[in-house]
Parts: C-alpha cells; sequence; structure tokens
C-alpha cells in the first residue's frame, strides 16, 4: 500500500473544493499547497492558475475542467463579479447550462441540469446554501463534507487536510488484484467508475446510463465514447479517445489481458492521474 500510494494521484474533487472555500473566504492555503506539489494533474493546475488570477484579472483560465468552470462561474454570478472564463480542449465543444439566475434555485432543481450533473448544486452549497438533500448524488454528498470538513478545521485555525484520490485507489487495488488472483473484485460506486467497470464487463452500457445520466456529458459521452474504444481494442484499432477516463481503463484491461493497444492521445491521462503510465511501469 506505501509503495502504490505514490503513484495515486490527489484527489482533485476535495481539492478544487477546498480552493473554491478558500477563495471566497480569503484564505491563501490551497495556493501555497498546490505550489509545492510536483505532478499536479492538469485540472489542478488549472485551479492553481486560477486561484492566483481571480482578485487581479477579469478572465480566468479553467483548463478542461467543467467542475471548475461551473463553481467559479456560479461564484462569479452569486458575486456579481462579471468574470469570463477560458476554456481548453474537450470542455470548449460541451453544452453547459448558462443562466446567471440559477443563483437563486433550490439544488433538486440545479440537479436537473446538464444531464444531471451534481456540479452546479455543489457550487451553490460552496457558496452559502444550506440546503439539505436526503440521499444526494455522490459528488454532492463530498461537497456537504467539504464544507463541513473546512469549517471544523477553520473553527480551530487549522488548514483543511489533503486528500488522494479514493476512486482512482480502488481501481487501482483491484486491477492489481486481478493481475495476481486472476479474478477481479470491483463494485462501481459512482460515475468515475464507469469506464473502469465497463473495460472489465462490471457493468452494461445500459446500466451505466440508467445509474449516471451526466456520463453523456463528460469530456466525452462517455457511454458512446467506451463502446467505440472497446470496439476499437477488440479490433486493434488505435484508440482516438482525447477522454483520460476512457484510455486508463482501456489501457488497463489491455495490459491485464497481454495485447498491445495504440493510443493516440497519451497525454489525456494527464488530467486527472499524471502518474498513471509511472504506475503501468510499477505493476
Amino acid at each position: 500500500m506505501d509503495n502504490l500510494i505514490r503513484y495515486i494521484p490527489l484527489d482533485k474533487s476535495w481539492i478544487i473544493r477546498m480552493g473554491i472555500l478558500d477563495l471566497i473566504n480569503n484564505h491563501s492555503d490551497t495556493i501555497n499547497f498546490l505550489k509545492n506539489q510536483d505532478k499536479l494533474s492538469d485540472d489542478l493546475q488549472a485551479l492553481l492558475q486560477a486561484l492566483i488570477d481571480w482578485n487581479s484579472k477579469q478572465k480566468i483560465y479553467v483548463g478542461e475542467s467543467g467542475t471548475l468552470y461551473r463553481f467559479l462561474q456560479f461564484a462569479s454570478w452569486k458575486l456579481n463579479l462579471g468574470k469570463k472564463f477560458i476554456l481548453k480542449g474537450t470542455l470548449q465543444k460541451r453544452k453547459i447550462f448558462n443562466n446567471p439566475e440559477i443563483v437563486n434555485w433550490k439544488l433538486k432543481d440545479l440537479l436537473n441540469l446538464d444531464n444531471k450533473t451534481s456540479q452546479w448544486a455543489s457550487a451553490a452549497v460552496l457558496l452559502g446554501n444550506k440546503e439539505k438533500i436526503i440521499n444526494p448524488p455522490f459528488k454532492l454528498k463530498l461537497t456537504y463534507e467539504a464544507v463541513r470538513h473546512w469549517k471544523e478545521k477553520r473553527a480551530k485555525k487549522e488548514c483543511w487536510i489533503l486528500r488522494y484520490d479514493k476512486t482512482i485507489l480502488a481501481q487501482a487495488e483491484a486491477y492489481l488484484n486481478l493481475l495476481k488472483t486472476g479474478k477481479i473484485n470491483f463494485i462501481p460506486k459512482q460515475a468515475e467508475d464507469y469506464c473502469f467497470a465497463r473495460a472489465f464487463n462490471l457493468i452494461t452500457k445500459e446500466e451505466g446510463e440508467r445509474k449516471w445520466l451526466s456520463l453523456r456529458s463528460h469530456e466525452s459521452d462517455r457511454i458512446e465514447e467506451m463502446e467505440k474504444s472497446l470496439d476499437n481494442y477488440k479490433n486493434n484499432k488505435e484508440i482516438e479517445s482525447k477522454d483520460h477516463r476512457v484510455i486508463q481503463a482501456i489501457v488497463m484491461s489491455s495490459k491485464a489481458e497481454n495485447k498491445e493497444v495504440k493510443i493516440k492521445f497519451c497525454q489525456a491521462v494527464n488530467k486527472s492521474w499524471p502518474q498513471f503510465w509511472d504506475f503501468l511501469k510499477y505493476i
């Protein structure tokens, strides 16, 4: 476990939430922390740049992070700041709701936007919405936890505690166990598990869409992107996806089967798991 954790990225979902809370409450801990990290994912690099530029620039770079974009756009609307955002890559092509009036909406209504992503609702909670949703989606539950943790630490005049990516860690552990035993024991718990689970036939396309409609609006339409990539893989064709989770899942599947696979956009994994190729060398 100690060796494995070296190849697991920081939990970008958690740290982005800490960063937003620090930003709106005038703390610089997230900036100071990120400045001293070596292998940051692309999304956390974008977070660092956005936090640095927020008070001095009107145009804020958010990279390819839909989470960061929605959080900061909501903050800009809520605080009447009029910020503009610089989007990169696949984020430029995504259909994202654009109406400042949503800062006054209830969480249940926000949860129906953009194929039912929980990011708008999470943004509202980070900006002070105190509504409680019973049985919230995975990432909204994380947001509630993040706000509670941040406030508890600040009340003690302490900084928040970092986390490593539990989702990627669980996938890595299941993968290592598969290589050792020939059996995989993994239950997909949230949308970010879909590509990995689909690559190892632990979930069907139909089940994925039924559970997580938001899969239709990530870096790709992950429902269709996985089917296309799996088909290319089975037919020994190059994987042309630019979606980091699709690439990671296909590559791990190929290594487990001891089969070669060609990846066109290898660097796409840096969005969430910059240590990915080092992890494969490790195993």
